[in-house]
């Protein structure tokens, strides 16, 4: 397959170049801003930003693509259980600006994060906007997992999660796909798989199969209050695999 020259992005233009023309690794575009206009253009059609701090902005489209199955992603008996056990509770979008901290900070003794300031600022920005969403798991008051994503109509795209307890991403992570499974958004796409989403329970889909999806599910409104619609109780009811 030939490969055209790597594309640079205007700040006067908004578009992106065909998903056919990414590179092997998924690399898709370079340049542009980090600008609401631009994200929400960028995740309706497929595309997610990832860069580190001094690299340039780089835009990208994998193939194939990661992605749980909201329905049939459950947690296996014994987490199940130990959750069914636990005091801890579920949440949506009421603690945006803690999860994406949590998730931009330091881990396993390296320096920095790709959730650099300028990311974290923009998808703030998406989320006063409606368009970026947050799953809480609470141990009383003590933030102790979650994950944050963009929402395009009824797809939604995981950007990061993290645990302070033993447990806490994954909780997380079946909570979000039970309510967003239960929302009607079948697809929570985890972009990129490592051995750690596939054990989860992710799978990886051809890049033509997902921008059909996206496609369709894009044109559906998301549910429009998402801390009123999380079933709180929805780690006790998670059935097993």
């Amino acid at each position: 397959m030939v490969h055209r020259p790597l594309a640079r992005l205007h700040r006067d233009d908004l578009r992106f170049p065909p998903a056919a023309q990414a590179l092997p690794s998924g690399l898709l575009a370079v340049g542009g801003d980090l600008s609401t206009a631009r994200l929400l253009a960028a995740y309706a059609d497929g595309v997610f930003p990832w860069y580190s701090q001094g690299e340039p902005l780089l835009w990208w489209s994998p193939d194939p693509r990661c992605v749980f199955d909201t329905a049939r992603t459950r947690p296996h008996r014994r987490f199940a259980r130990a959750l069914r056990d636990s005091h801890w509770t579920l949440s949506a979008d009421r603690a945006f600006a803690q999860v994406i901290a949590a998730c931009a900070a330091p881990r396993d003794g390296r320096d920095g994060s790709w959730i650099t300031p300028a990311m974290r600022e923009a998808y703030t920005a998406l989320h006063r906007l409606g368009h970026a969403h947050s799953f809480e798991v609470w141990d009383g008051t003590r933030l102790v997992g979650g994950l944050y994503g963009v929402a395009a109509g009824r797809m939604f795209s995981g950007e990061s999660m993290f645990s302070a307890e033993s447990g806490g991403s994954k909780a997380a992570l079946y909570a979000a796909c039970r309510a967003l499974a239960a929302w009607g958004m079948p697809l929570l796409d985890a972009q990129v798989a490592n051995a750690h989403t596939l054990a989860l329970g992710a799978f990886e889909m051809p890049r033509t199969e997902y921008l059909e999806q996206l496609q369709r599910l894009r044109a559906q409104s998301a549910p429009e209050d998402w801390d009123a619609a999380l079933p709180l109780r929805a780690a006790c009811a998670l059935t097993t695999r």
